[in-house]
């Protein structure tokens, strides 16, 4: 009833397969899209940027990178703060070697750079799996964080060791640095994000994510009905690490402007990600999406609301949020291993029946 599909009917087999074979859902789709490009720029002050967009978009490219790799492909890697970070010192290195070339172009290198990281660290996948495949991806974020720790090149010898961005403009507007314009800096995450978005759910609904749920579900059976292992997870290994090369690109030069690998990039930024498609629901863009949202939020919400309002102290805060965040985990693994996204589309199939019963 609240869809009104009475007369939405299709001609052609590209509209009964794209992505929002629903004229209800295609509207929702570009309402949210004019109100993210053409109303929020103008009413976001530095708080909104710095607290939630900017976390929640950057996140959103890193949950979507560790999904495809994770929910798509069914390889486990507890490696994305090391990744993130190779994106982050690539950046760096690009954006001090050539002062000259766009920001955006670093930032695209970045991802290209990453992704060869993550095939170089994707080939025990070739020979191990599962817990075995854990533990040589958390080894890979360990030594990562080491090697951008003790090799003075990586961060152009400075004393203190940590990297800041130098200030680069788009358009006459200041992207990264001091003056950095909090509207610019959104949208250039929301760009990304948004073509990152589009081509994953084009990638994941194409004969390579075939061939990467087919690994997933089962690899024997897949190498038997002819889906080549090497290409299937070597691709998911160095598209996911692409995206998360992205992610921590953003992350250094528009997000935070200055990092130190061991606090920003350590192991909590690995499972922070993981959790968020845990929750947000594997094998599911959108998912990436809520999960990231969901993680976001929650902190900046609690904040506001115990601390702020209640006046509570920060640690007990902070405390509730972590069981609060397992407790999330341990329902959702347990009742609901889809996540936040299958909780969406059931609730969507209610709706479309209202008021009769399903």
């Amino acid at each position: 009833m609240f869809y009104r599909e009475a007369g939405d009917f299709k001609t052609s087999y590209s509209d009964d397969s794209q992505t929002f074979p629903i004229a209800f859902d295609r509207y929702r789709y570009y309402a949210v899209l004019a109100i993210a490009v053409l109303i929020v720029p103008f009413i976001i002050n530095d708080y909104w940027v710095n607290a939630i967009f900017l976390p929640f978009l950057i996140y959103a490219i890193a949950a979507i990178g560790l999904n495809i790799l994770t929910g798509y492909c069914g390889q486990v890697s507890l490696g994305t703060g090391g990744f993130m970070a190779v994106g982050a010192y690539a950046c760096y290195k690009l954006m001090t070697s050539f002062p000259d070339v766009n920001i955006m172009i670093h930032v695209f290198l970045s991802g290209l750079i990453t992704a060869a990281v993550g095939i170089l660290f994707g080939l025990p996948s070739l020979r191990i799996k599962g817990f075995y495949l854990a533990v040589a991806t958390l080894a890979a974020q360990f030594f990562l964080v080491w090697l951008f720790n003790r090799v003075p090149w990586f961060y152009n010898y400075s004393a203190s060791g940590q990297i800041s961005a130098p200030e680069r403009t788009l358009f006459g507007q200041a992207v990264t640095g001091a003056n950095a314009d909090p509207s610019t800096r959104y949208l250039v995450c929301l760009f990304f994000l948004f073509v990152l978005a589009w081509l994953a759910r084009n990638l994941t609904r194409g004969s390579l994510g075939r061939s990467w749920m087919a690994i997933r579900d089962m690899d024997i059976a897949a190498e038997i009905i002819g889906v080549n292992p090497l290409r299937a997870k070597l691709s998911a290994f160095a598209i996911s690490s692409f995206y998360v090369g992205i992610a921590g690109a953003l992350f250094f030069s528009v997000y935070l402007g200055a990092v130190e690998v061991g606090e920003v990039f350590g192991i909590n930024v690995s499972f922070l990600v993981l959790f968020m498609i845990i929750i947000g629901g594997l094998g599911s863009i959108f998912g990436s999406f809520a999960g990231a949202a969901f993680l976001v939020l929650l902190p900046v919400g609690l904040k506001n609301l115990l601390v702020t309002g209640l006046g509570w102290p920060t640690d007990i805060a902070a405390h509730l949020e972590f069981v609060i965040i397992g407790a999330m985990i341990i329902l959702f693994l347990v009742a609901e291993p889809h996540g936040l996204a299958q909780l969406w589309r059931l609730a969507k199939e209610k709706l479309r029946l209202w008021p009769f019963p399903h």
